[in-house]
Formats: structure tokens, C-alpha cells, sequence
């Protein structure tokens, strides 16, 4: 199954990325291994997790306070934010409504 992040989502994992390995040299790696296995873990199982909101899944990294929230349209699996889950839930929901 084919895997496409939005836009903004590619961002998100951008930013993450640099807060990270800004914290520490290689831990910004370290969040981009472990969304690698999470984006694995949804490619292989995509309705391994409880619906979410607005038609989406939402699989939790490992080790970071992060989750890939996506959507399964046909034979891709669409990554609409990799969201912080302490931070403002809901925020990407406008993303969902204007992709559709």
C-alpha cells in the first residue's frame, strides 16, 4: 500500500526533527527511526487502531510524545499530521475536511 504525508504533516516531522536534535546530536535521528516503524506498523496493519476522529487512525510513536494521524483512502494510506499529543488536539481536523 502506497504511504503520502500532507504537506503540512511533512512539516511537522521537519520541525520535530530539528527541536530534537537540537535537544541532542542524533535525537532527532531517534524520531525519525521510530516514525519510520510506526509508518511500518500502519502500512503492514492499517486497521490495527481504533478510529479516531473525522474517518482517521491514529498509531502512537514508541518514544516520543508524537503520533501519525492518517486516513485510509482505497490503496494509499494518506499521513494527514504527525501530531504532538500534548499540544492543541483537534488542529489538523481542517486538513481532512479540505482534502476531501
Amino acid at each position: 500500500m502506497a504511504l503520502e504525508f500532507l504537506e503540512p504533516a511533512t512539516f511537522e516531522v521537519d520541525e520535530a526533527f530539528r527541536f530534537y536534535e537540537g535537544q541532542r546530536s542524533g535525537l532527532g535521528l531517534d524520531f525519525i527511526f521510530d516514525l519510520r516503524a510506526c509508518l511500518e506498523r500502519i502500512v503492514r496493519y492499517p486497521n490495527a487502531w481504533q478510529p479516531f476522529e473525522l474517518e482517521t487512525r491514529r498509531c502512537r510513536l514508541t518514544k516520543f510524545p508524537y503520533a501519525a494521524v492518517y486516513a485510509e483512502e482505497a490503496d494509499l494510506i494518506l499521513i494527514v499530521a504527525v501530531m504532538h499529543l500534548h499540544r492543541e488536539p483537534g488542529y489538523w481536523s481542517d486538513r481532512i475536511k479540505n482534502n476531501r
